[in-house]
């Protein structure tokens, strides 16, 4: 059976002040890229699986180092799309303790927003593919951009291939009833659903009862019904919730459910002291999306994707850059965190 997955979104440059500086304090911006799909196909890469990540993106240098950013991690960038006038931008204001990180998006016009139906050939993209992953923000970018997903899903679905989406409500891109429109249409093509804590209810009004995640509170028990409410509506084989606790912008406590086959597992919790956030959820999917395609029973594979996406928390940058072997030790228990050597 093929293992090829192909992941559909934008890349975008992160500028980002070094260390906790406040922007209104920054002489100066790191330069790094990143972007929902890329994450998880970046993730994927690192666990040696063949992973071609899809976009528009312009013929320009800025284009190019952005290609180049998934290269070198040996993602196939043969199905990016050069053409259009800009990379989209996002600027990243780090938190610390009550002070929230602040994300600013310049994507207005970008390439991948402007793109249109035309410009993928979805039977050769999907060539060999046996897994397909998008996410919400991607729909949000245009109704032209929800075109060329639901044109991806359905070939996807012609042919067999294994459909996830991350739900990913971005209130900044479009509202929620806009967000509940379309998405409700792309979710009928959707296999394994991801979602975080909030998404179920800011995109299809489904919430766990007894939870404030504003409070750091959230009912377990909540979310079994919402996981349960999004797979009868949908017929998804799978729905992947993500549990937050945020203690502060620095601390966290960490887990998942997995809801499949008619069964609900939990993940065990990890207290996480934040290093960077940003890509937390996508590497959760991606963790996932390889714990699947190689056949984990379904606790093993929420442990590894809780497992993989706690130590996202602890790398800089977009990018989950770590190992099977260093997921898998954390599943089994090893969190100490002692060196090694």
């Amino acid at each position: 059976m093929s293992k090829k997955v192909v992941t559909f979104g934008e890349i975008m440059l992160r500028l980002a002040p070094e260390g906790y500086y406040r922007f209104v304090q920054a002489a100066s911006y790191g330069a790094t890229y990143g972007g929902g799909e890329a994450n998880v196909a970046i993730s994927l890469a690192n666990y040696g699986m063949d992973v071609s990540f899809v976009t528009k993106l312009p013929k320009h240098e800025i284009g190019q180092a952005g290609v180049n950013a998934l290269r070198q991690f040996g993602v196939d960038t043969s199905g990016i799309v050069r053409g259009g006038d800009r990379v989209g931008i996002y600027f990243l204001e780090k938190g610390a303790s009550q002070r929230p990180s602040k994300v600013i998006y310049d994507r207005a016009g970008s390439s991948i927003a402007t793109a249109t139906t035309a410009d993928f050939d979805w039977d050769e993209i999907f060539e060999g593919a046996a897994w397909f992953h998008f996410t919400g923000i991607t729909p949000a970018l245009g109704d032209n951009v929800a075109a060329i997903c639901a044109e991806a899903c359905k070939k996807a679905r012609e042919k067999g291939i294994t459909v996830s989406c991350d739900l990913n409500y971005r209130n900044k891109l479009w509202s929620r009833e806009k967000a509940g429109q379309v998405m409700g249409e792309l979710c009928k093509y959707v296999d394994v659903c991801i979602a975080n804590e909030e998404d179920a209810g800011d995109v299809f009004g489904i919430r766990a009862s007894n939870t404030d995640v504003t409070k750091g509170e959230v009912n377990r028990e909540g979310y079994k019904d919402v996981a349960k409410q999004l797979a009868d509506r949908f017929g998804f084989k799978a729905v992947a919730i993500t549990l937050r606790e945020s203690v502060s912008a620095n601390d966290n406590n960490w887990a998942a459910m997995l809801y499949t086959g008619g069964e609900y597992y939990f993940s065990k919790k990890y207290a996480i002291r934040i290093v960077d956030r940003v890509g937390g959820g996508d590497s959760f999917g991606g963790g996932l999306i390889y714990a699947s395609m190689m056949n984990y029973d379904p606790q093993a594979a929420i442990e590894f994707a809780v497992a993989a996406s706690c130590l996202k928390h602890t790398i800089e940058g977009d990018f989950n850059q770590v190992s099977v072997d260093e997921v898998t030790k954390l599943a089994g228990g090893d969190g100490s965190g002692r060196v090694q050597r």
